[in-house]
């Protein structure tokens, strides 16, 4: 490890930090509860940058970078931890963004996740599991940890496919495989169509990047595997706008009945400052209700929120519902509470007792 890393990396692990920036001809930058903070008298030209980044980087993910002008990879740093990095340029310059991978998995409780809940939707036997959310938003640490309650109980194949693996998971009662995109295989469709002759029961995909990953996903959850991803969605209905609206029109009617039918349960988070300190997912979870599923079917994405509000005897809740009930017990601010709703007045309403769609705190 290049001479000066180790040290920055230290300083993330010891200040519980969630990212690191590394740019040339410029301050090091840390980020401690979502804001962005220089690291005090630490200035590195962009010619100690591109040393750093020649002696992490593997000839694979030196080509890479030329070929894309990016690349992302990961680094076991030892008693460190695993870090996430993705080198780019900026005006000419060589940079990084780092992100701190634990390396021991997290648990529910962890988190701060409603455990029950999600260990309910993680004992699904075949269909379609979304964890959705902006970059940094904790989606793979809460994939980590549902894959991880099922690694503890269930005797089954675990395949994963990453773009790099993050969290690595020590067998338990399962096996697992995990396989990282362009050393283990050459695109996550390749990786799914040799996947379904290695005999997985779950399947996790990094991500959902395109339609074809997409199509990829729906046809391994309709031949009776468990498909666990993420998406770049901001809530649970706009995740299922997002999926229909990949596919050409004709082919929409088709894909919302098979949505329907597959959707196990989408879970998108925002991670909000808490008072004192850190940070707090605000949660909106959907499982397959017979209200939801008519909801898909009948494109009537709308209804969905609906349902949700009044979904807490099957574990549901949108966002205004979690930052509304965050704020009454003292976790997070009503300031966050609103800059981080969806409809703001909603949650002013809640906190106040009032009744919204039918539904009152």
């Amino acid at each position: 490890m290049a001479v000066g890393l180790s040290t920055l990396l230290k300083t993330v692990v010891d200040n519980k930090a969630t990212g690191l920036h590394i740019r040339g001809n410029s301050n090091v930058f840390v980020r401690i509860d979502g804001k962005i903070r220089a690291i005090e008298n630490c200035f590195l030209t962009n010619e100690e940058v591109k040393k750093i980044a020649a002696a992490i980087m593997s000839e694979r993910d030196k080509k890479m970078l030329e070929q894309n002008l990016s690349v992302d990879f990961a680094l076991d740093a030892k008693e460190h931890g695993r870090f996430r990095f993705n080198i780019y340029r900026q005006s000419g310059k060589m940079c990084m963004s780092v992100r701190h991978i634990p390396l021991k998995i997290p648990s529910f409780t962890d988190l701060n996740l409603p455990g029950e809940t999600l260990t309910k939707i993680s004992q699904n036997r075949r269909g379609l599991i979304l964890v959705t959310g902006m970059t940094g938003s904790g989606k793979s640490s809460t994939l980590a940890a549902m894959i991880d309650v099922i690694n503890r109980n269930r005797a089954c194949h675990i395949l994963t496919v990453e773009d790099p693996i993050e969290f690595v998971h020590l067998e338990q009662k399962a096996i697992i495989s995990q396989l990282s995109l362009g050393t283990d295989t050459l695109s996550y469709t390749s990786a799914l169509r040799y996947a379904l002759r290695q005999d997985p029961d779950i399947i996790l995909l990094g991500e959902l990047r395109d339609v074809e990953v997409i199509k990829a996903a729906i046809f391994a959850a309709e031949t009776g595997h468990l498909v666990f991803s993420t998406i770049h969605t901001i809530n649970a209905s706009q995740t299922i706008s997002r999926l229909i609206e990949s596919f050409p029109a004709e082919q929409q009617g088709q894909v919302r009945s098979q949505l329907a039918d597959l959707i196990k349960g989408v879970i998108s988070q925002r991670l909000v400052p808490k008072i004192g300190g850190g940070l707090i997912p605000a949660l909106e979870i959907m499982v397959p209700t017979g209200q939801i599923k008519k909801a898909i079917e009948e494109n009537k994405i709308a209804d969905i929120n609906k349902a949700m509000i009044n979904g807490d005897y099957y574990g549901m809740t949108t966002f205004d519902k979690s930052l509304a009930r965050l704020h009454l017990a003292g976790r997070v601010s009503l300031e966050d509470a609103l800059a981080n709703a969806t409809i703001a007045e909603t949650v002013r309403l809640l906190v106040k007792g009032a009744t919204v769609d039918g539904f009152k705190l």
